[in-house]
């Protein structure tokens, strides 16, 4: 039984266009290094000062991409499929263009994950079941869109719905 449903946000309810070249190019800039990628796991290996300086630029690319949002139509159809069921949203966005999205969508979540509070997928997930109030994994659908996503999923036991994102995107 479903007693709660956590969402993906960008590639699940929307696209978010970010020019991800642009923002690892800065990324390069201010870490005097070629290698940036996985930008997760450069991240987490960073001090808290310099992860700050690019969560900033994140910021910044994030805010730049929102004029040209577009909606998935397949996962907000999902979102309202559930409406009456306990709502999670976890993300590798920033709260700063998570609540810009949230208040230009009108959509509402009981809990929201951002990348600031982790960049691995499988503790936003742990962190959201524990704010939602849900004991076992089994009774919780998460709806993204990546292999990532399933992969989290099925190694905490939740039940996984993918999303197509290159369809019905307006």
């Amino acid at each position: 039984m479903i007693k709660a449903v956590i969402f993906d946000l960008d590639g699940t309810l929307i696209h978010l266009p970010v020019d991800y070249e642009k923002l690892f190019r800065k990324f390069r800039e201010i870490l005097k290094t070629e290698k940036v990628r996985p930008v997760t796991k450069t991240l987490t290996s960073l001090d808290e000062e310099t992860r700050k300086k690019l969560f900033e630029e994140w910021d910044k690319a994030e805010l730049e991409a929102l004029p040209k949002i577009r909606k998935n139509e397949n996962g907000l159809r999902l979102y309202q499929e559930y409406s009456s069921t306990p709502k999670a949203l976890v993300t590798m966005q920033g709260n700063v263009v998570l609540k810009k999205i949230l208040k230009t969508l009108k959509l509402s979540f009981k809990v929201t994950v951002t990348r600031e509070y982790s960049l691995d997928r499988i503790e936003q997930l742990k962190e959201a079941a524990e704010k939602l109030g849900v004991e076992t994994f089994e009774d919780i659908l998460f709806v993204g869109d990546t292999n990532n996503d399933r992969e989290a999923a099925e190694k905490l036991g939740c039940q996984f719905l993918k999303v197509k994102s290159n369809e019905n995107m307006v």
